[in-house]
């Protein structure tokens, strides 16, 4: 009898234990699906605008402190509230005439926001984004991939508010970086106030979250500008002026998702925030024809029957320039009311949509690309490349935007899952400095995916938890960037914060697999590939002659003192040079002609292997040489870069 009333004792025992931990799992699952509504259920209009909050600010900062991270944009921000939450005191300061915090997305008007999302799906079956953190915080605030400025800049100030240990510094006219004497280590900043006098503020590691790494370059940290990186330095991709539309009705905004729900083309659609699409737009004649170009609409909707666009294209502008700024303002508000005009006439929708204003800042795209411990490329982002010092992760397609009005722009690849390393937001040269966002080391064409505002608040964020390390460890940027230790434990403490850092984990791109791989890379390094939104490089496709001069032309930028002939020659006796098949002897020719090598055609394919510019390897991969594919002329590239400098 004692026995059972046991085995009855232990049976209820194990009853309670299971129902305990039943009762448990369903609270867990309760509040991972509330987590989950909280932070990514998105995409749910609001029809009440909020008032703006006033951001607190010091009138003078501290004399001295653990942090100072210069510049509002999101990335500051997080980079801020990221480092207060460890414990360290921080300044927030801004060199721009600034009341409210965002930048680019409350004051530049750019209110659609450039995407990582990740291949899974959350819990409610959404789309799920890549690092979390202080990002999905933010994130969970706002009314989704679009909302309203006001929302935006309100969720900005709370995260900001909300940390004891951040001071806010606004409308200063300046912040320079102050040096140790004869040493290229930051130790503060010195500061010039509204009022016009200065303030030499101590920390103990500055955060550059400018748009353009003002304070960095003026630290004497190197950058490359615009296109430099693939031999084109006076080009950069265009600014835009965003603006505002009024009378934007839900019943014009069901007309809207009519016409372009029924568009056969996959790069129009309507959410209940955001438009894209009425690729149209692009035939729009601009007043100022070199100037200034339309693109197709993207528009977030705003909470007051208004949406802001960010589609105005304007070139040639000098932003270090005050008066080239100034110039870039007018030329869009000459423009606005004709595009305004043309699409009330172009699209019955928006007949009685009317001009509300223009974004009091130009939306940037490109200026300085650090150099830093570690440049980004472009390999890197296409192949989905991990990183063992991995802070965050993009996917984001490689969109390279207009240079110019006759430029249509360019998708390189879109990327799955790509690596951002802590050592891209170290500088060269100097210590006791971190850059984040899009000034951040990335060559120019990686930047074109990279650049993105959630990428941007992962760095910031690592940036703000590094000080953190840095300082406990009593070790510079440098050297932790050196430390795989160190990083081990900087990735542990942001996983903690709530980032998500888990080894990439991807097959191979089918690119990647091709015999003529090591080309592709040469020619994607030199911006001469591209393989769009589907990475069809059409490796396997046929070549002809006329491609292969456009591939040597864009070529020259390896070593433009290489290139001392004319190129074209190589084609002009041939007719239908587009057409007909590429053979290796007249490849081969093109290349002889644009480096003024004298040979016949039939001599120029041993006049290059003489020169050690073309190999035995590439020989034996190219199957066919009477039909040259667009994969053996990459193979050619390769050679001839290698020949030429040395590199890969």
């Amino acid at each position: 009898m004692a026995n059972s009333n046991r085995n009855k004792s232990t049976s209820k025992g194990w009853l309670w234990l299971m129902g305990t931990l039943i009762v448990l799992a369903v609270l867990a699952a309760a509040a991972s699906l509330y987590y989950q509504y909280k932070h990514l259920s998105h995409g749910e209009h609001s029809s009440v605008k909020q008032a703006i909050q006033e951001v607190k600010s010091v009138k003078k900062a501290k004399d001295a402190y653990d942090v100072i991270v210069v510049g509002t944009d999101p990335e500051g921000v997080a980079a801020a509230v990221s480092a207060a939450r460890n414990g360290l005191s921080t300044l927030l300061v801004d060199g721009r005439n600034r009341q409210i915090l965002g930048g680019l997305m409350t004051l530049g008007w750019i209110n659609s926001l450039d995407m990582n999302y990740s291949p899974n799906k959350n819990l409610l079956g959404k789309d799920d984004v890549f690092n979390k953190g202080i990002f999905s915080e933010w994130y969970a605030k706002v009314e989704g991939d679009s909302f309203d400025v006001n929302t935006a800049a309100n969720a900005f100030n709370d995260l900001v508010k909300n940390e004891k240990n951040i001071d806010v510094l606004l409308k200063t006219k300046k912040v320079d970086p102050l040096l140790a004497q004869g040493q290229n280590v930051v130790q503060g900043a010195t500061i010039t106030l509204e009022n016009g006098s200065t303030q030499v503020v101590k920390a103990s590691s500055v955060i550059d979250a400018t748009q353009d790494g003002d304070f960095a370059a003026a630290a004497g940290v190197p950058f490359t500008m615009g296109h430099e990186d693939i031999g084109d330095p006076k080009s950069k991709m265009a600014v835009t002026l965003a603006f505002r539309l009024k009378n934007v009705t839900p019943e014009v905004w069901s007309l809207m998702a009519k016409r372009l729900n029924g568009d056969n083309d996959d790069g129009s659609g309507v959410t209940e925030v955001s438009v894209y699409g009425y690729k149209e737009m692009s035939n729009y004649p601009p007043l100022n024809k070199d100037r200034a170009k339309m693109r197709g609409l993207n528009m977030g909707r705003e909470n007051d029957n208004t949406v802001l666009i960010n589609s105005l294209q304007i070139f040639g502008v000098d932003t270090f320039d005050p008066e080239s700024v100034k110039e870039a303002f007018e030329i869009g508000k000459k423009e606005l009311p004709n595009v305004v005009a043309y699409m009330q006439k172009t699209f019955p929708e928006f007949s009685s949509l009317e001009l509300a204003g223009t974004a009091p800042e130009l939306y940037v795209r490109e200026t300085r690309h650090m150099q830093g411990e570690y440049r980004l490329n472009i390999v890197d982002v296409c192949t989905n490349n991990d990183q063992w010092d991995r802070i965050g992760f993009g996917s984001y397609p490689v969109d390279i935007q207009r240079i110019s009005p006759t430029d249509s722009g360019n998708v390189v690849c879109k990327p799955k899952q790509y690596a951002i390393p802590f050592r891209s937001i170290v500088p060269l040269k100097v210590d006791g400095l971190l850059v984040v966002g899009r000034a951040a080391s990335y060559d120019t064409l990686p930047h074109g995916s990279a650049r993105v505002m959630p990428t941007g608040m992962a760095e910031g964020e690592a940036a703000g938890a590094a000080a953190m390390l840095a300082k406990q460890e009593k070790m510079t940027f440098r050297q932790l960037a050196g430390s795989k230790e160190e990083i081990a434990k900087l990735q542990e403490h942001l996983i903690k914060q709530g980032m998500e850092l888990q080894p990439i984990a991807l097959k191979p791109q089918p690119f990647m697999e091709h015999k003529s791989y090591e080309g592709l890379k040469s020619a994607l390094m030199l911006g001469l590939a591209s393989g769009a939104y589907d990475n069809n490089f059409h490796l396997d496709d046929a070549a002809n002659p006329k491609r292969m001069v456009n591939l040597v032309s864009g070529a020259r930028k390896m070593k433009p003192d290489a290139w001392v002939g004319d190129v074209n020659q190589a084609i002009a006796n041939l007719q239908n040079a587009d057409k007909i098949p590429l053979t290796l002897e007249q490849a081969s020719y093109t290349i002889t002609q644009a480096l003024g090598l004298k040979a016949a055609s039939t001599e120029a394919q041993s006049k290059l292997m003489e020169n050690k510019l073309l190999t035995e390897v590439t020989l034996k991969l190219i199957t066919d040489k009477q039909k040259l594919t667009n994969a053996d002329t990459y193979l050619l590239i390769k050679d001839l870069k290698v020949g030429l400098t040395g590199k890969p």
